[in-house]
């Protein structure tokens, strides 16, 4: 037991930063995710995934299609800039919320299905709702804790003082 109890101090101690660092990577990946989804969506065309959303059954897809296109790529650089985070949370976590209902729920939690391996390479099902609870959990712990150092709010908090 001695030699674990000389990690003891490190493994259950903070590493040595202020706590509110922790939101600089999680802002980073939410961000950018949110953003790339976003372009991808908007690369391939909106009417491609106007088309998906109306295969599902979604009212109104040509609107929606856009509304999740501008909602994921403003929001995720909204988040990346630390920018009105609890206020560009809300839509986001909306998108969010829909997808795991209408396209996720179905498949399961996990995220990665591994199907096959071939010369082809990894042949994977379809995603579940893993990804999108991180994406969630991730805006919530912005959304309670603040966008951090390095941040639009950080600088807007400080101002006002």
């Amino acid at each position: 037991m001695k030699p674990f109890s000389r990690l003891g101090g490190l493994v259950i101690s903070r590493l040595p930063f202020p706590a509110c660092w922790y939101a600089l990577p999680l802002r980073a990946i939410v961000g950018f995710g949110f953003v790339e989804h976003g372009y991808a969506k908007l690369a391939r065309g909106p009417e491609h995934f106007s088309a998906i959303l109306a295969a599902i059954g979604m009212p109104l897809p040509d609107l929606f299609s856009w509304a999740t296109v501008l909602v994921e790529i403003i929001g995720g650089l909204l988040i990346l800039l630390g920018t009105l985070v609890p206020l560009a949370s809300i839509p986001m976590m909306i998108v969010l919320i829909v997808a795991i209902f209408t396209v996720h729920l179905p498949n399961g939690f996990s995220s990665i299905k591994l199907l096959a391996y071939d010369t082809a390479g990894a042949h994977f099902g379809q995603p579940g709702y893993e990804t999108d609870l991180l994406y969630l959990a991730g805006l919530i712990a912005l959304c309670l804790g603040g966008a951090g150092p390095l941040s639009v709010d950080h600088l807007l908090a400080r101002r006002r003082r």
